[in-house]
């Protein structure tokens, strides 16, 4: 895996061996990014459930201002310091080893400023997705500029979101799992 275009390009990247993690591929990744990138350059992202740190590492390479990557695994959260160190973006990144809902908490209650980007790949199956955006529903972290992609399996439903302050703008599916692009609906 490495890092695609931007400062950092070509760079390698570490990542976590085993089935704790599920790396996005470079392709796929190249192709999300291809999607935002009009969005990226200045923006604040947030990395939810990061691994090794690949996307938000990416966005950082790619121009954004600051990332926050969410990773409670600490060997994870190890590999993403040392990416960051090693692609000498770490000047412009946060890292916060908690759950993610616990960091939202906490980024809320410190009044963070809004985020343009939020980027999250839980686990697949088991319904985090849905935890995360209906925490995300009060939260001061989204405006009605934040875009949310969620990385979930080809099978998992969204049409739940409909009943929240958000809607589905758009979903790019791969072989195996799809992208989902979420906004606040228009008033």
């Amino acid at each position: 895996m490495r890092v695609i275009a931007g400062t950092a390009r070509r760079l390698p990247l570490k990542t976590l061996e085993g089935p704790e993690t599920r790396p996005t591929t470079d392709r796929i990744k190249e192709t999300l990014f291809n999607i935002l990138q009009a969005d990226v350059g200045g923006s604040r992202f947030l990395d939810l459930f990061s691994g090794s740190g690949a996307i938000g590492i990416e966005a950082l390479s790619r121009g954004a201002r600051e990332c926050v990557f969410v990773e409670k695994n600490r060997k994870a959260a190890e590999c993403i310091r040392e990416n960051l160190a090693f692609t000498n973006l770490k000047e412009s990144a946060e890292l916060m080893e908690c759950d993610v809902l616990t960091a939202i908490r906490r980024l809320d209650e410190s009044g963070s400023e809004v985020f343009d980007l939020i980027f999250l790949d839980p686990p697949y199956r088991q319904g985090l997705e849905k935890e995360v955006i209906l925490h995300l529903v009060h939260s001061r972290l989204v405006d009605d500029m934040t875009t949310i992609i969620v990385e979930a399996a080809l099978d998992t439903d969204f049409s739940w979101i409909e009943d929240t302050i958000f809607t589905v703008i758009r979903e790019k599916k791969y072989k195996t799992n799809k992208h989902v692009f979420i906004t606040m609906k228009e008033l």
